[in-house]
């Protein structure tokens, strides 16, 4: 497996309801602070190489947060998406960051858009790469993945814990075979994830945080999948900073015609088409994309 740049420091940071969450950082801790909310799956560890590299040679400080049930944090289930900033904003005070930009990948993007909502005068600027989009609401989208979920909602509450052990199960128990369930996943998937597998410091950062870091609990994908069926309890109307969206023009996951119906829904944002890309072709922009929401 690839060597990939290890994270600086991990640590866990208490929480309300003595609750704990993991992050990871990267570059130096004097640098311009960058939050990196992880995909669905995902964990505190799933930055690209590249970002890596650029947050060391470039003074960027990129903190990845574990969010509730998966990785180092405690399980538990929000009421709804803005739910979590409150968690988050703790983070933020302890790590004494006052000025932040967000990135949020697939499901990380309601995250990163609640932050930006919750705190104005601390978050810069938010980063989307193939983010998902409300479900309820007058700008509810239909179809894809989230949306064939809608489906479940009712019974998503019901089922929450056992979905999630099982779901740890089974990673933990591919977990010998990583890498090859990995290259199996890549070969079913379209041309333009398949090429963003293949890259070795891409497979090995999934590897590492899928199997090593977010193995120890899955929960929290069940949990996210249940907030993504309700309302993401804030105005996404009310962004005020400027939203950069990266969408692949052949995402299978999360369409790129929900962005389109989407994206002009925000105060200030511009959509950027990845032509021939899939839903997980931003980890390949990292320069692109860091540059976007630290101003360089």
């Amino acid at each position: 497996m690839t060597i990939i740049t290890a994270p600086r420091v991990e640590s866990l940071i208490g929480v309300r309801g003595n609750r704990e969450l993991g992050i990871a950082e990267f570059g130096p801790p004097d640098g311009t602070a960058v939050l990196w909310f992880h995909g669905t799956p995902g964990a505190r560890r799933q930055v690209p190489e590249e970002a890596r590299r650029i947050a060391d040679a470039e003074g960027i400080r990129i903190i990845g947060i574990d969010r509730p049930g998966v990785g180092m944090s405690t399980p538990h289930l929000h009421r709804s998406v803005v739910d979590h900033v409150a968690d988050v904003e703790i983070v933020l005070d302890r790590l004494h960051i006052n000025e932040v930009s967000v990135i949020g990948l697939s499901g990380g993007g309601p995250y990163a858009l609640a932050l930006a909502h919750e705190l104005p005068d601390r978050v810069r600027a938010v980063g989307i790469l193939g983010g998902v989009v409300p479900t309820r609401g007058p700008d509810a989208v239909k179809g894809g993945l989230v949306g064939f979920g809608m489906r479940f909602a009712p019974v998503m509450p019901l089922t929450r814990r056992p979905m999630g052990l099982t779901l740890t199960a089974l990673v933990r128990a591919l977990r010998p075979v990583g890498i090859h369930a990995l290259n199996l996943y890549a070969r079913i998937s379209p041309e333009g994830d398949r090429i963003v597998l293949e890259q070795p410091e891409i497979s090995s950062m999934f590897i590492d945080d899928l199997g090593t870091n977010g193995g120890k609990s899955m929960q929290a994908f069940i949990d996210d999948a249940i907030l993504f069926t309700r309302h993401w309890g804030f105005d996404h109307r009310a962004v005020q900073q400027p939203v950069t969206w990266w969408h692949g023009d052949a995402d299978n996951i999360v369409p790129l015609s929900h962005a389109q119906q989407f994206v002009p829904t925000l105060r200030n944002a511009e959509l950027r088409i990845r032509p021939g890309e899939s839903h997980l072709g931003g980890l390949g922009a990292a320069r692109e994309v860091l540059h976007a929401v630290v101003g360089r």
